[in-house]
């Protein structure tokens, strides 16, 4: 049986055991993810989704995609202009596809909202240290460099 499931705005043709990459998705290697938004399962076409169905996958792998270089150069204009980019992906590997609301099996206990992006959890990252730094006791500064003055100079 196979399934179309969306998610990390793509779709995808996925079955028992398919191991594929998809847009970063929070969590780390082992822990257990569920696809509810299922466009398709077999021949069931959902309005949008098909209704109490679930794909549950496991996370194989956080990685990187291919760095791809962006290079524009306008002639004899003397302007240029690199950019450069890496994708962000999850290795993810499907367990099983459950139809009719049925619950993922004890392997696969917690699952991982599929919604939750990895820049979700960078925000709350960021917030986190600066509220610990307010609790701890604030460490000694260290004295600033000054310059020293040469022999010679008087002012």
């Amino acid at each position: 049986m196979f399934a179309v499931i969306k998610t990390g705005g793509k779709q995808y043709r996925v079955a028992a055991n398919d191991q594929f990459e998809i847009e970063r998705l929070a969590g780390a290697a082992g822990d257990s993810v569920s696809f509810t938004e299922v466009l398709m399962v077999g021949s069931t076409i959902g309005v949008p989704f098909v209704a109490g169905a679930t794909v549950v996958g496991e996370i194989v792998e956080q990685t990187r995609g291919p760095k791809v270089i962006s290079f524009k150069k306008r002639r004899r204009q003397n302007s240029k202009r690199t950019r450069g980019h890496r994708q962000d992906l999850t290795l993810i590997r499907i367990s099983e596809i459950l139809t009719d609301g049925k619950q993922p099996s004890a392997k696969a206990e917690a699952p991982v909202a599929a919604e939750a992006t990895d820049a979700g959890a960078k925000k709350a990252a960021k917030a986190k240290p600066a509220a610990d730094a307010q609790g701890d006791e604030a460490a000694p500064k260290k004295p600033r460099a000054t310059k020293k003055k040469a022999e010679g100079d008087e002012a």
